[in-house]
């Protein structure tokens, strides 16, 4: 479980006839998160950044609070898939076992397995006021600057991306998969693990905005999204009683602000 794309052999049709092409395919794999010796979710993604994406998940759906709490990640690859073994501190095994259920993901879904409509609904901490200050002209480049850390979008055309910029530091992180979801807890792990502070900049994804991207941002305490097409009604919601700053459509030198504008600065921006 190497390799990240496979090149296979297709057939290209153009209205000047047809012809054989080679393209590169994502690899697309089941990933067994399994804490403690039990497994919590089963999630159809990309095989590479896995202990990454194992710290993001337990820290996107509330696991742990750290990742200090974090024992150990083992990844071990079998023939079909990918196993990460996850091994928690004692006090956060306990808390597992008392809200323990079983997920099953596909590459689209974000809220697979929640047991009631509260679970879906959580309750989200509300971000303080204040925090990094954007110019707009980093709002309307961002997802511009996120395609120059995309290597295996330039190979596939067919995976998310999400990064993390900082004022003036252009985009310092980049994650890729092929769930959206999934690119979202690799880049919260991955900061996690290298001890970047989230509040110090911005999330930025190459997709739309569901409910459940912004209970993500929110929970990693980030206060800015960027993304590159819409939000729903119910993600700009909570982002707003988050008090999380939301943008979207942010391409071509421009973007909507919908939540929480207070960190964006100077220029001209659509408000929504």
């Amino acid at each position: 479980m190497t390799g990240l794309a496979h090149s296979r052999p297709g057939i290209a049709v153009r209205r000047d006839g047809t012809r054989q092409v080679v393209r590169a395919l994502p690899e697309e794999v089941p990933v067994a998160l399994v804490f403690d010796g039990t497994t919590q979710a089963v999630m159809m993604a990309t095989p590479a950044d896995v202990a990454d994406f194992a710290y993001g998940f337990a820290l996107s759906e509330e696991l742990i609070a750290h990742p200090d709490q974090v024992r150990e990640v083992e990844t071990v690859p079998h023939t079909r898939g990918i196993e990460a073994r996850i091994w928690l501190t004692e006090d956060r095994g306990a808390a597992l076992k008392e809200r323990r259920r079983t997920m099953l993901g596909p590459t689209g879904c974000g809220l697979c397995g929640i047991d009631s409509l509260d679970g879906a609904l959580r309750p989200l901490p509300r971000l303080p006021d204040g925090g990094p200050s954007f110019e707009t002209s980093d709002i309307a480049q961002a997802t511009d600057r996120l395609r120059a850390h995309q290597p295996l979008h330039d190979q596939t055309r067919a995976v998310h991306a999400a990064g993390f910029l900082l004022p003036g530091k252009g985009i310092v992180m980049t994650r890729e998969d092929v769930g959206r979801h999934n690119a979202l807890d690799k880049l919260i792990g991955a900061m996690a693990r290298q001890d970047m502070d989230p509040g110090a900049g911005a999330i930025v994804l190459t997709s739309r905005v569901s409910v459940d991207m912004v209970q993500k941002t929110v929970l990693a305490r980030c206060p800015v999204l960027i993304a590159v097409s819409a939000p729903t009604a119910l993600a700009l919601s909570v982002a707003e009683d988050a008090n999380l700053t939301l943008t979207a459509f942010a391409r071509s030198g421009g973007f909507d602000l919908y939540a929480a504008p207070g960190r964006v600065h100077s220029g001209d921006a659509h408000v929504a």
